[in-house]
């Protein structure tokens, strides 16, 4: 038995879909991202000299709902420049369009950058107001959870690997209150929050406190340890001594979808990450693909991830009930444990924090956000290996008992861990339908502010490279000789 599990879904019932699609308060518009904002600007509005110091921002350093982010890594401009890094630049807003980090929430107005520049993953999108749009309002608006959710729902690429496309964040349609109203929106939502945070936080100290002590209990069952000793009819082995084998899942290209009863789909990383197996999380495959039957999923399956983010990679999950036609992707394992080896046993040694400890540290890739294990890092975990049968059947045993006590205490956390989201959605909804604070008919709508902006950008924009040589090469056409043209009649004289 487990109780490793993560924040779990978003609350229902907010009301914030329906409060999106309700007539807006005077004053507000709508208006899409595109139109607000440069989306993936190149440059930085004054580009730095080599020798100048910028902030380094990797997706780990973007936090995840709070829209906060650690800018404290400074590195020379110069040393960095022609790498393959996101430019971005004080007030931005950065959008993590892959997943899982898109799904999470990691999401942040840049700010306190050195020299107000940063260089950062390459897995960002980088949102740049025009003048129309707070940068924190916008940020808000982005941390929603529906907004999130149908995002994921718009992503393309493989399983594990898919992004948030640009033309989608671009075309991306929300409310836009006046620019006077934005700011008492954004102080409301600013104080408000900060109470919503600090019971949070405190609530994470206490859930970080439970897990401690259920890696306790799972340790002192499954590494009976003294120094390097261990108890009669123990021996030291690794993962590998335990498996038959390892099998791997396929790369399926799907749709952006869960898969509906009776459809085959492909499992995604999140269907691992939380300490139990989530059948929800997945994608629908095409129904003119052939599935193979051989990567579909059954009760009973010992599953690892094997590309997650650092915290996650490797991570292992029991299959204790599903749903037919799901099929492992490319980003998953299913560990084949032994005749005879005890799989409640084996979920457990994977779950301690020794062998999480040596995946994570075996973990490769350079990307920031995904991480990946090979099949010979699984296999090679030292672990303390119990007899068969009776044996392992006794520490599994001893697990479940310790979890049993544990499990009552876990319960009120998650409850109030709850309704701190549900409080959050609550605000964001109220924020966002003009009803978080009050309107002031004085202040200037924001239709006027955007047309203003408009009629400058359209004043500012340069003729394209293309049309600029081809006026400058093109002379202007001769007047016809013997013909004159008569003053004041040169636009209406037929071609």
């Amino acid at each position: 038995m487990t109780t490793d599990s993560g924040t779990g879904p978003e609350p229902e019932g907010s009301g914030v879909e329906e409060g999106v699609a309700r007539e807006l308060p005077k004053g507000w518009v709508r208006a899409t991202i595109g139109e607000l904002c440069d989306v993936n600007p190149r440059s930085f509005d004054e580009e730095p000299s080599d020798d100048d110091l910028i902030s380094q921002v990797p997706m780990a350093a973007v936090e995840a709902v709070s829209g906060r982010m650690d800018a404290s890594v400074q590195v020379r401009y110069g040393d960095l420049k022609k790498k393959s890094l996101t430019r971005f630049q004080e007030n931005d807003v950065l959008f993590a369009k892959i997943t899982p980090c898109m799904e999470n929430g990691k999401i942040a107005k840049a700010q306190g950058l050195t020299g107000g520049r940063a260089l950062g993953s390459t897995e960002f999108h980088v949102l740049r107001s025009r003048g129309a749009i707070l940068p924190e309002y916008l940020m808000h608006f982005l941390l929603q959870s529906h907004v999130r959710t149908e995002a994921e729902r718009h992503m393309v690429g493989a399983v594990g690997q898919r992004r948030v496309p640009r033309p989608y964040l671009a075309e991306l349609e929300l409310p836009v209150p006046p620019l006077v109203e934005q700011h008492r929106i954004v102080a409301k939502l600013d104080d408000q929050l900060a109470r919503v945070e600090a019971g949070e936080a405190a609530l994470t100290l206490a859930a970080a406190k439970l897990d401690d002590l259920v890696h306790a209990a799972r340790f002192r069952c499954v590494w009976p340890t003294s120094g390097n000793s261990l108890p009669e009819g123990w021996t030291w082995g690794t993962v590998g001594n335990v498996l038959e084998r390892i099998e791997a899942g396929k790369s399926f290209a799907c749709l952006p979808r869960v898969a509906r009863d009776g459809e085959w789909g492909v499992i995604k990383v999140s269907a691992m990450t939380w300490g139990e197996f989530r059948e929800g999380e997945n994608k629908a495959l095409p129904p003119e693909r052939e599935p193979n039957p051989s990567y579909e999923i059954r009760d009973g399956d010992i599953l690892v991830s094997r590309a997650n983010t650092v915290d996650y990679v490797g991570a292992p999950v029991m299959v204790r009930g599903t749903r037919a036609k799901l099929m492992l992707s490319d980003k998953s394992l299913r560990l084949v444990p032994k005749a005879g080896v005890d799989k409640d046993w084996l979920i457990e040694v994977l779950l301690s924090r020794p062998v999480r400890s040596q995946y994570s540290a075996a973990a490769t890739g350079t990307s920031d956000s995904m991480r990946n294990i090979s099949q010979r890092a699984v296999r090679s975990a030292r672990i303390p290996i119990p007899p068969q049968g009776a044996g392992q059947k006794r520490v599994a045993a001893a697990v479940s008992d310790a979890m049993r006590r544990v499990i009552p205490l876990k319960a009120p956390l998650d409850e109030q861990a709850y309704e701190a989201r549900r409080l959050r959605n609550a605000l964001l909804h109220a924020a966002f339908t003009g009803t978080l604070v009050p309107q002031d008919p004085d202040d200037e709508p924001a239709s006027a502010l955007l047309d203003r902006i408009r009629v400058q950008r359209a004043a500012d924009i340069k003729p394209a490279k293309s049309e600029r040589a081809r006026r400058k090469a093109s002379p202007a056409a001769p007047e016809t000789p013997g013909r004159p043209v008569p003053a004041g009649t040169q636009d209406t004289l037929p071609l």
